[in-house]
């Protein structure tokens, strides 16, 4: 019986985040209201306040526990939260392996897109969320001076920077690159993508 009853609240607040991730993407962050959510998720404001203290909280989950197991990031003490893969390719540097890094990661931007959209419009009016936005790219960017500090790669006082560099282009590609935009396709995007990564983090030719 315990069993069941953990299960269907399981259930109750996966279909919170369901609900709460499409009308923030349909209404918009701001326009949508907790009883927005818990109509949409067919429960009512009392069972959404047994699970999120507000949408906020919510929008929180979304990043926190959805967006980051998309990306393959694992807590981590030192971080936050931390892509072991990210920081092996940095590590080794090279254009073959960026690449591929790269294209793995554009395979699964139509599935995140929702996430990082609605948490760029969240951070706009909600400075917790902002901050937690910022903290999330800023693991994503020790990653990079991760890697580049195993490879002693480029003066250590320039690999926080070149990080930053990094992660923003990539999220902003991410978020708002679709074929044909900027006058490339799928193909000419990652390798335009993958030269601008070489030439900030990766490891010279021989």
């Amino acid at each position: 019986m315990a069993t069941l009853r953990e299960a269907q609240k399981e259930m109750t607040r996966r279909l919170l985040l369901d609900a709460g991730l499409e009308l923030f993407v349909s209404k918009g962050y701001a326009a949508t209201t907790v009883p927005d959510i818990a109509s949409a998720a067919g429960t009512t404001r009392v069972t959404f306040y047994a699970y999120f203290s507000s949408k906020m909280d919510l929008m929180k989950a979304l990043i926190n526990e959805r967006l980051n197991a998309a990306l393959d990031r694992v807590p981590s003490a030192e971080h936050g939260s931390t892509e072991r893969e990210l920081v092996a390719v940095v590590e080794d540097g090279t254009a073959d392996r960026i690449r591929g890094w790269l294209g793995t990661t554009a395979a699964r931007w139509d599935a995140i897109r929702p996430y990082t959209t609605t948490a760029f419009e969240a951070a706009a009016v909600d400075p917790e969320i902002r901050a937690l936005l910022e903290e999330w790219l800023d693991e994503a960017i020790s990653d990079i001076r991760e890697g580049l500090n195993r490879a002693d790669r480029f003066p250590a006082g320039t690999r926080h920077m070149r990080g930053v560099i990094a992660i923003n282009e990539l999220d902003y590609v991410a978020r708002l690159w679709t074929p044909g935009t900027w006058g490339v396709d799928h193909e000419g995007m990652l390798d335009v993508l993958t030269e601008s990564w070489v030439g900030s983090i990766g490891a010279p030719t021989r």
